[in-house]
């Protein structure tokens, strides 16, 4: 479903130019569970954030489906990743206004879902995450891990086929950690391709590949 070819993202700072990512070449299969590790700057998150349709590369392609994304408008983008793809963050980004079940909701606003539709989902998804009785919290009173929670059920909000995380356990602790990696393998089960973005090599190894980085580069 995924591939890059030659993919390479150049930043400048000031005067000096910096390469996050070098000629990487990468396949993802339907339905497979990738861990993408390495030490802070190897390009990991710049990988993900290309690959999830969030940024683009200075040169080089990512085909989703065929399609050549890196060719795409920002309209054409957004809509590939409203439609396909749901992100998990480090630092979970719920709206904190919002309770748990507004958060879960508030992506199928965005793709036009009737509010009788996306309340009833999100109360689904906020049970299949074990969070049925917190799903009228606001952020602010969950636990790390209850946020992370939310923020799975809100990537899955609208039947995404790729969930992508960027060190998706890294904010909580061990108990949430392997909690979070339990939801993300049956997810996997079920269907789903998960990419995520890791420097623990505990939770990489739950993982059905692993593909380490170092200085841009995937190594193996």
């Amino acid at each position: 479903m995924i591939h890059t070819e030659n993919l390479s993202k150049t930043y400048r700072m000031g005067d000096v130019e910096v390469q996050a990512l070098r000629d990487v070449n990468l396949e993802i299969q339907d339905g497979e569970f990738i861990a993408i590790i390495g030490p802070s700057g190897s390009g990991k998150s710049t990988l993900l954030n290309i690959i999830g349709c969030l940024d683009k590369p200075t040169s080089g392609a990512v085909f989703i489906e065929d399609i050549d994304t890196a060719s795409l408008s920002e309209n054409e983008l957004a809509e590939i990743r409203r439609e396909k793809i749901g992100f998990i963050f480090q630092q979970y980004n719920l709206v904190h206004t919002l309770n748990a079940i507004e958060n879960v909701a508030l992506p199928m606003f965005f793709a036009g879902v009737k509010r009788e539709m996306r309340l009833k989902r999100a109360e689904e998804l906020l049970v299949k995450v074990e969070l049925g009785d917190r799903m009228y919290h606001k952020p602010a009173e969950l636990s790390g891990g209850e946020q992370q929670r939310v923020a799975i059920a809100r990537a899955l909000s609208n039947d995404p086929e790729i969930i992508i995380g960027d060190e998706p356990t890294g904010n909580v602790d061990t108990e949430a950690g392997n909690l979070i990696m339990d939801i993300l393998d049956g997810l996997n089960r079920d269907g789903k391709m998960i990419i995520v973005v890791t420097h623990d090599a505990e939770i990489a190894a739950r993982a059905g590949r692993t593909k380490r980085m170092r200085d841009g580069r995937v190594l193996d």
